[in-house]
C-alpha cells in the first residue's frame, strides 16, 4: 500500500510540473521547470522499477535538454535584434 502512495505522489509531481512547464512563458523558467519535470519522471521510473529508463531520463530530461535550452536562449539574447546594415545582409 505504501508503494501505491509513492507512485501517486510521483504522478502528482509529474502532472503538476508538466502543467507549470506549459503555463510558464519565459524560456529560462521553462528550462528550470523542465529539469524538475525530468527529476519527477526519473523518480517515477525508479519507483516503477525501471532504473535504466530512470538514468536515461535523469541524464537527458533533467540535465541535457534544459542545458541546451538555456544555452540557446543565452545565445539568442546575446545576438540581439539586427539593426541598420545588419538587417539588409
Amino acid at each position: 500500500m505504501s508503494e501505491d502512495l509513492v507512485v501517486s505522489v510521483c504522478l502528482v509531481l509529474v502532472a503538476a510540473s508538466a502543467t507549470v512547464a506549459v503555463a510558464v512563458r519565459e524560456p529560462v523558467r521553462q528550462a528550470l521547470v523542465l529539469a524538475v519535470l525530468g527529476l519527477a519522471l526519473a523518480a517515477l521510473f525508479t519507483v516503477l522499477q525501471a532504473p535504466d529508463v530512470a538514468l536515461s531520463q535523469l541524464a537527458v530530461g533533467s540535465v541535457l535538454t534544459p542545458l541546451l535550452i538555456l544555452l540557446s536562449v543565452r545565445k539568442v539574447r546575446r545576438r540581439g535584434h539586427p539593426t541598420g546594415d545588419e538587417a539588409q545582409r
